[in-house]
């Protein structure tokens, strides 16, 4: 019988209590819980910090049987899977920079049922090996966690296709499983707007999803825009703002792994202690700028967005973005790593002239972001036209540059509909839905741009437009002018 029918609610406080050492629940946490236990299906959107990763964890542990957690970054799965070892918790993780040895070993501790959580991207769930051990009978799952559900929107189109095979993956698991199981999805994030609620709902084809929503408006953290009128001079407002903030804690995000790269080699050459950091570096060189700059041997890094997510340091002052994001769920995420103290912090984005006479950079970036999607549009597009009208994935990637991605673009446009997670079957006669992510880029736009109160946009944007009518946060740039 499954443990969870017979867990009690002080049960679940208790063994609250003695994992994580807290009193007891911040609302929503409890809700959530109880809502996981029951296997129900939710969307949980919950701020930067308000502790979404005990939400799934508990009812994991306290549950007999895997709960499979799909993340997007290694440094994100690395991190909380090590601290749920340090508490001896019987969790584990598979991905692709993993030694062959430790590979083995997460896979037969999976084999024997040893294990509660299992941490892996959409890309190794989805993986030959990994895929036939999760669909053995007698393997029991007993739900299906999807952190960080703003990727899905963010790059499930174009970037990490497999993102949009996700919905398939419970009814095929289903079909090897004892009749009468019953598999629980939820998905987790601190941003989604109404746009993308409705695109994580559909593509992981939630059931009557149970819905928490939290506003993420974080009044201690203090929103400001910087125009810049030449790449010289946005370098230039960074070591001014840098030099006020000498002995605080901060994280500097640009849009490139190059970008990183040359702007922390110049802040080096300037005397300043700091790194690059991005999704290219090897698994222990992460590991070592992230614990300097945890234990505060490094007050900063230049980071892309794959640093934070996942990583938990309460004293950061400020947050500088020396570009602007494309996206505004991804500014509001990186902006969240500030403060989570609750004392005040600083957010400032740097953004080129609006002319792009002087500073072009900006445009350029914008510019090359969407034509690299109608690029790849068209491609999809006309692989359409080749394509036979069922077909597996795999052999489509094979016969066609970006195959994967295509079908994952025909998936996002309403033209395909996934069989399973590995086979496809076209829609005849469909008619091609628009591009959200076109949408979210011209979204960004408008902040960079707007008089009204920051924070008020922000929150317009997530959907909180009524709660929000004639409010202002008084604490932005906007406010204070």
């Amino acid at each position: 019988m499954n443990q969870s029918a017979t867990t009690s609610w002080n049960e679940v406080r208790a063994a609250f209590q003695k994992i994580w050492g807290y009193e007891d629940f911040r609302p929503p946490q409890g809700e959530i819980i109880q809502s996981l236990l029951a296997k129900k299906d939710a969307l949980i959107i919950m701020p930067t910090g308000g502790g979404k990763s005990i939400c799934f964890q508990l009812p994991a542990l306290l549950q007999t049987g895997l709960t499979l957690v799909v993340s997007p970054l290694v440094a994100l799965m690395e991190n909380q899977v090590q601290e749920l070892r340090e508490r001896n918790l019987p969790a584990a993780l598979l991905h692709s920079e993993l030694p062959s040895n430790e590979r083995h070993k997460t896979l037969q501790a999976l084999q024997r049922q040893q294990l509660r959580l299992l941490y892996l991207s959409p890309e190794t769930l989805l993986s030959k090996p990994v895929w036939e051990r999760l669909s053995q009978p007698q393997i029991v799952i007993n739900g299906l966690i999807l952190d960080e559900a703003h990727c899905l929107v963010q790059w499930g189109d174009s970037f990490r296709p497999a993102y949009r095979r996700l919905g398939t993956v419970r009814p095929a698991l289903l079909k090897s499983k004892p009749l009468g199981t019953n598999i629980a999805l939820a998905a987790f994030t601190a941003t989604a707007d109404p746009l993308a609620q409705t695109k994580i709902r559909e593509v992981l084809e939630l059931q009557q999803p149970a819905v928490f929503c939290i506003y993420p408006y974080r009044s201690n953290i203090n929103l400001f825009i910087r125009i810049i009128w030449t790449p010289r001079g946005r370098k230039q407002q960074l070591l001014k703002f840098l030099s006020d903030k000498r002995q605080q804690t901060g994280l500097v995000y640009v849009r490139t792994r190059r970008d990183s790269e040359e702007l922390a080699a110049w802040l080096q050459e300037m005397g300043y202690a700091t790194a690059a950091y991005h999704a290219g570096l090897g698994a222990e060189e992460r590991r070592t700028i992230e614990a300097q700059w945890l234990s505060g041997k490094m007050l900063f890094v230049i980071c892309t967005c794959a640093f934070g997510m996942g990583i938990n340091k309460s004293d950061v002052r400020w947050v500088v973005h020396f570009h602007p994001p494309l996206l505004i769920s991804e500014y509001v995420q990186e902006i969240g790593r500030a403060g989570r103290d609750g004392k005040p912090a600083e957010a400032l984005m740097l953004i080129s002239e609006p002319t792009g006479w002087l500073d072009p950079e900006d445009k350029q970036r914008q510019k090359f972001f969407e034509e690299n999607l109608h690029k790849q549009q068209l491609s999809a597009q006309q692989a359409l036209k080749k394509l036979p009208k069922t077909g597996e994935v795999n052999a489509v990637a094979r016969e066609f540059p970006n195959g994967a991605i295509a079908l994952s673009l025909l998936h996002s446009t309403g033209q395909l509909q996934w069989l399973d997670p590995f086979h496809y079957t076209i829609v005849p006669g469909a008619k091609t839905q628009p591009v959200t992510q076109l949408h979210a880029a011209k979204q960004m736009n408008q902040y960079l741009t707007t008089k009204q109160c920051r924070w008020r946009f922000l929150l317009s944007a997530f959907g909180f437009e009524e709660e929000m009518k004639n409010w202002r946060c008084g604490h932005c740039d906007n406010c204070r002018t």
